[in-house]
């Protein structure tokens, strides 16, 4: 099935976070696609650079820059880097997850502060870096990964849907600030999304086939679902849409 084009993303550059596998992954694909000029990074490094690897054989190599963003440091870093490779960050796609189930009564402080590190902590500072160089173009768009999981209630992600209702709230406050700055800052909420990992540690064929029949729509939600969403909001198709939240979820709830 042909999908859309968006001239408005040629050559723009895209920094993703988390683009080593699953929906990050798709959406790396989904920008070179569209002949964007990518960075990610993930700490997965083996399969970041066999997927860097496949997409640069069909000769539009992005750029993979290992990196643990719980390490702010090493994410400005690797930021930087992208900076003086790629060119001024255009479009940064906070994607970087990690949807550990924990029983709540288990749940200890560090427990807390690593889940909020991987899953909230990174986007705010992610997009404090990126703004300086979209004001030296004149503007960009930031879309934030938030989930279904908090509006749903999903049992042993407590702390992960915390961090996740909370990313709703920073996109619609950067929203407003970044504003001036002809920053357009949305959040994507997935619902079910059948990845790989899902399907190793959560899902079995009963799951998902539970899920389809929750759905409005009646067929598996995949990654290329998400990033389509993604490339919309990244081109200059949206240019007057900001401080949203957009629920790719096939209905389901």
């Amino acid at each position: 099935m042909p999908y859309a084009r968006y001239p408005s993303l040629l050559d723009k550059v895209v920094f993703i976070t988390g683009g080593g596998s699953g929906i990050g992954a798709a959406m790396v694909e989904a920008f070179v696609v569209q002949k964007a000029n990518v960075a990610f990074v993930d700490v997965q490094v083996e399969p970041s650079r066999a997927l860097a690897a496949r997409l640069a054989a069909s000769g539009q190599a992005p750029l993979f820059i290992p990196c643990d963003l719980t390490d702010l440091n090493a994410l400005e870093a690797a930021m930087e880097e992208a900076r003086q490779r790629l060119g001024p960050i255009s479009v940064l796609i906070n994607n970087a997850a990690n949807d550990q189930r924990q029983d709540a009564d288990e749940v200890s402080e560090e427990d807390w502060d690593r889940t909020m590190a991987v899953n909230l902590k990174h986007q705010f500072f992610a997009a404090q870096i990126a703004r300086r160089s979209m004001r030296e173009i004149g503007g960009g768009a930031i879309v934030n990964f938030s989930s279904s999981a908090w509006m749903i209630g999903v049992n042993g992600l407590s702390v992960y849907a915390t961090a996740k209702a909370a990313v709703v709230g920073l996109t619609k406050s950067l929203a407003r600030e970044f504003g001036p700055d002809n920053i357009r800052v949305n959040a994507i909420a997935p619902g079910a999304v059948i990845t790989e990992r899902q399907r190793r540690l959560w899902m079995n064929e009963q799951d998902i086939a539970d899920y389809r029949a929750r759905q409005c729509l009646k067929r598996s939600l995949v990654a290329e679902d998400v990033a389509r969403m993604a490339l919309f909001l990244s081109a200059d198709d949206s240019a007057m849409i900001t401080k949203q939240c957009f629920l790719v979820d096939g209905g389901l709830r």
